[in-house]
């Protein structure tokens, strides 16, 4: 019976870097010795590198283990003067989905940035690396992974309000909040061409705190 281990890491720092890791290429029997020696020194590096990594800053974690997309920094403590500053890399224009996970003692409605509280100011830079325009962007919550996200479970973009301060882009121009039966932000009027990186604002309020739920990103293009 074989049994298959997933390892997760964590980083610790904001801008630490994602594990290279370069194997041997064809090697002569004289070398084998000093080739069996490099093995043995580079296979803990061998394994980190297929461990996944999970970005902790503040109360959170922030993880792109599901792929499709690479976060390359993150930092802040999501409070509203030091928001989460996640930097990211999308690859395609499909739908993504990050994983957010509570690292420290859920204490709903703290006022301080040690518990994790349910209160996420975040801003987002995405960086097209695709070969397509983006004229629209959507993040959606989900609270489990691929079902919609219902009044009842108490995640949402700030439902409860009608303030509308704490959203923004740089590269579009109007915003729409859909609650029900989904917890959807979608930003449009704008455009992100290939290589270019926008940037988004929001609050993420979540009343019932559960230690894990995902944020969606959905970049979409022209139809043709």
């Amino acid at each position: 019976m074989a049994f298959e281990v997933k390892l997760r890491h964590i980083v610790h720092m904001t801008h630490a870097a994602r594990p290279r890791t370069r194997l041997p290429g064809r090697i002569a029997p004289r070398q084998c010795a000093v080739a069996l020696l490099w093995t043995l020194l580079a296979a803990p590096a061998m394994a980190y590198a297929d461990e996944e990594v999970q970005w902790l800053s503040g109360p959170y974690s922030f993880s792109d283990e599901l792929g499709g997309f690479t976060i390359e920094s993150v930092s802040g403590t999501g409070t509203l003067s030091d928001p989460y500053f996640i930097r990211q890399t999308l690859y395609s224009a499909s739908p993504v989905t990050m994983v957010i996970r509570a690292e420290r003692p859920i204490r709903p409605f703290d006022a301080g940035s040690y518990f994790a509280n349910g209160i996420l100011h975040m801003r987002i830079e995405a960086r097209n690396a695709s070969n397509f325009g983006w004229i629209e962007f959507e993040f959606e919550l989900q609270e489990i992974l691929h079902q919609p996200s219902v009044f009842g479970d108490g995640l949402s973009f700030d439902q409860r309000t009608e303030d509308k301060e704490t959203i923004s882009s740089d590269r579009f121009a109007k915003f729409r909040r859909d609650f029900e039966p989904y917890d959807r932000l979608l930003f449009r009027d704008g455009k992100v061409d290939p290589g270019e990186t926008v940037g988004f604002s929001f609050l993420i309020t979540d009343y019932t705190p559960r230690t894990q739920f995902y944020l969606v990103l959905d970049p979409r293009i022209p139809f043709t």
